[in-house]
């Protein structure tokens, strides 16, 4: 029987064995959230709806695992944090959309800072009916401007009908592989990619552009620092196009 095929986790890397003692499983370190908001301000009504969601996330992360348990001790910084900053890269951006959003990053996130701004929507895209149902009820409770969509990433890719500014995906699959999936999205509309990669950014750049049996992509692009961890990279996209090789 063929091995089950692991999923793709490009950023969720092992915790030291030093960072996982020293405190309970399941609760954030208490000077975590004032190191993720040194890191990317908000305003005090972003911060209200911040706290309303992680505190719903880690009731339901008692119950169905949304984040990777190592990285709940520093849910604000590894997780909000690192969302919040791809702000930065698209201040004007005004429609998002988000594939894979699972436990709400960066998709969530980015859509309780843009509450308040006119014109501003996050499409979340999630095809796990649990973690799309905990979506729902986040968005709900933060009154976040987002939509949920209980679909895969091909299939609402191809079937969005609307304009995006800017597309987003985290740790759901190599860049290629993302390429493939999200394509519509981007070559219809010339949507911005912002895709946060782990140290092997570069290398999945590379390989998304140079292929010898396959389908490879030309594009613009650079790769962005990381405010959060100095080894990880944000893949920013334009202009992609499909090329064959020979």
């Amino acid at each position: 029987m063929p091995r089950a095929r692991r999923p793709y986790r490009d950023r969720e890397e092992k915790t030291p064995r030093r960072a996982r003692t020293g405190h309970r499983p399941g609760l954030v370190e208490p000077a975590d959230r004032e190191r993720a908001l040194a890191l990317t301000h908000v305003s005090r009504e972003t911060l209200e709806r911040l706290d309303r969601f992680v505190a719903l996330l880690l009731a339901w992360q008692r119950t169905t695992s949304l984040i990777a348990p190592s990285t709940v001790s520093h849910l604000w910084t590894r997780h909000v944090a690192d969302s919040l900053q791809l702000l930065d890269l698209a201040p004007e951006a005004r429609v998002w959309v988000d594939l894979g959003t699972g436990g709400g990053f960066p998709g969530l996130a980015i859509a309780c800072a843009l509450a308040g701004r006119p014109g501003a929507h996050v499409h979340l895209v999630e095809s796990n009916t649990k973690k799309a149902a905990f979506l729902r009820e986040a968005q709900r409770l933060t009154e976040a401007p987002a939509s949920v969509h209980a679909a895969r990433i091909e299939d609402f890719a191809a079937g969005f009908e609307g304009q995006a500014d800017v597309v987003t995906a985290r740790a759901v699959a190599p860049l290629k592989s993302l390429l493939d999936q999200c394509f519509p999205l981007l070559g219809k509309s010339g949507a911005m990619g912002l895709f946060p990669k782990g140290q092997n950014a570069e290398l999945e750049l590379r390989q998304a552009r140079e292929s010898r049996t396959a389908k490879a992509w030309t594009m613009n692009a650079t790769l962005a620092p990381s405010r959060t961890d100095p080894a990880s990279r944000i893949i920013v996209i334009r202009d992609v196009e499909r090329t064959r090789t020979t």
